[in-house]
C-alpha cells in the first residue's frame, strides 16, 4: 500500500507566495502513474486527523490524483499500519502550507 500527501491550492497567490488551502493524506494501492506523476489509487481512503477524536478514514475507492497536487509519495509497511489503533490516535489536523 502507498501513502500520498496532497496539496490543494486555491487560485489566490502573489508573485512570491502560493497558499495551500488544504493538505490531506490518502492511502491506497498504487495502480498506475505517468510522467507528470498523475496517480491511480485503488482501494483508497483519506485519513482525517483530529485532536479530539481518533483518525477517521473516509473510503474513496478508485481515485485519480493530478500530479501537480502530489507533495510526497511513500510506501506503507502494511504490518506496522495494521497494528496501529487509529481510533486512539490523536493529532492536530494537517495545517495549510505557505511557500
Amino acid at each position: 500500500m502507498s501513502t500520498v500527501i496532497l496539496r490543494e491550492f486555491n487560485s489566490m497567490y502573489t508573485q512570491d507566495t502560493i497558499l495551500a488551502t488544504r493538505i490531506y493524506m490518502l492511502a491506497g494501492t498504487l495502480k498506475g502513474f505517468d510522467q507528470t506523476i498523475n496517480l491511480i489509487l485503488d482501494e483508497s481512503h483519506e485519513r482525517v486527523f483530529s485532536s479530539s477524536q481518533g483518525v477517521e478514514q473516509v473510503v474513496l475507492g478508485l481515485y485519480i490524483v493530478r500530479g501537480d497536487n502530489v507533495a510526497v509519495i511513500g510506501e506503507i509497511d502494511e504490518e506496522t499500519d495494521s497494528a496501529l489503533d487509529l481510533g486512539n490516535i490523536r493529532a492536530e489536523p494537517l495545517n495549510s502550507v505557505a511557500h
